[in-house]
């Protein structure tokens, strides 16, 4: 099916909020995790910004949500562009509460005297396309009434950095300050740079490659195949589907393969070593070890904030990630970013290296901190970056600070 721009014009609204859907209020995850219409908007701003046609094929109507902190200026010139990671959304920085599962991810980072001051900028952060918290996405109801699912068009990275700069333009900014993003949003940052060189003034990559790697695309593939492999997966038409009846051990699975790329192995064992959760031995009563407990709770808790098809929809963006495509490779694509740029990247990051992050720093022509990127020593591994806040705020007014 196709549409006209005359069915979604571009129209800042926030939709009438609701009671939450039954699911929220039981023990066993729902089916979905996503945020739905009707349940409460809680800090959302949404837009709807018309039909947006997919690199790969395939179109929705699309409508972004966002949540931003400060006051914009007259001339729109103190803006600055947040992008998520993977499993992140629009809420940076704030509490739980009706409509939002989770706190901040960034707690600390944004507000008056914060390294994004907004005493001095407007901080914005769109939920990112394909994912599940009000931004469109495979939970979306479609034009046959019903969710997207499974068939929801291919989604590449340069789909969901187009997908920003068209909010931005809906919402009157013409350039940003500064674009900063970390991981899967190191991507979306490293992406809108080179297709809308004209839209920033400054960029800042935290913990993100220049492209996807072969072990990597692995590991994606292993997480999308536990959620596919869940019975309850149902070829993506779950929506129906009762609390407890939707993929959840399929999601919880992929959720806690991925907390192993997350978190430094050293890390873990300090924490963790080889004590175990009750006075039940695992290797002899049947018992569980601590790490074990760890990787549940975050698997489980998982469930009830996310959906299985947005996972799978933004691991596989995640695998397109290729800032060189059709572009001569990585070296000449990030030549022609000439904006001031901070790359940090984390010493213990297995997820990706450290080494990508140098690799983006020796091709930038205007890199910060020269050859190589700022190196944040952490034990916390992949996390790193969003826990090492005093330090990485550091380099973020660091790059505030530069003119251009």
């Amino acid at each position: 099916m196709h549409w006209s721009d005359d069915d979604f014009r571009v129209n800042a609204r926030v939709p009438q909020a609701g009671a939450a859907h039954p699911l929220r209020e039981t023990l066993s995850p729902p089916a979905s995790g996503a945020w739905r219409e009707g349940d409460p908007v809680a800090n959302r701003q949404f837009v709807d910004l018309g039909i947006f046609e997919f690199e790969h094929g395939g179109q929705v109507p699309l409508r972004m949500a966002y949540e931003h902190w400060g006051t914009l200026n007259d001339d729109a010139s103190n803006a600055i562009l947040v992008f998520h990671a993977l499993t992140g959304d629009a809420h940076v920085i704030g509490s739980t509460g009706p409509g939002q599962a989770t706190a901040g991810w960034w707690q600390g980072m944004i507000g008056p005297g914060k390294p994004l001051d907004t005493d001095k900028y407007y901080v914005i952060c769109a939920n990112t396309l394909g994912s599940c918290q009000g931004t469109t996405g495979p939970s979306s109801i479609g034009p046959d009434g019903s969710e997207w699912g499974a068939g929801f068009p291919k989604t590449t990275i340069r789909d969901q950095a187009r997908a920003t700069s068209i909010l931005a333009t809906a919402l009157g900014i013409d350039r940003f300050a500064a674009v900063i993003g970390g991981s899967l949003g190191g991507m979306q940052a490293l992406e809108f740079a080179c297709m809308f060189p004209e839209q920033l003034q400054r960029l800042m990559i935290l913990a993100a490659p220049p492209a996807i790697d072969a072990a990597n695309i692995a590991i994606n593939t292993l997480q999308a195949d536990a959620i596919r492999l869940d019975p309850a997966w149902r070829a993506g038409n779950y929506y129906d589907a009762g609390a407890g009846g939707g993929p959840s051990r399929g999601l919880a699975l992929a959720r806690r393969m991925a907390m192993l790329t997350y978190r430094g192995s050293a890390e873990l064992d300090d924490r963790f070593g080889r004590s175990w959760q009750s006075a039940m031995s695992p290797t002899r009563d049947g018992g569980r070890y601590s790490v074990q407990s760890y990787l549940d709770f975050h698997g489980n808790r998982f469930t009830r904030r996310f959906d299985a098809n947005s996972y799978i929809t933004l691991v596989g963006a995640m695998n397109s990630h290729d800032v060189g495509r059709n572009r001569g490779g990585v070296e000449a694509a990030l030549a022609t970013m000439t904006v001031p740029t901070l790359v940090l990247g984390v010493t213990t990051d297995s997820y990706f290296t450290i080494a990508t992050q140098h690799r983006i720093a020796a091709a930038l022509p205007n890199s910060l901190t020269g050859s190589r990127s700022f190196e944040l020593d952490s034990p916390f591994g992949h996390d790193g970056f969003l826990i090492e806040l005093p330090r990485v705020g550091e380099q973020i007014q660091r790059l505030l600070n530069t003119a251009v």
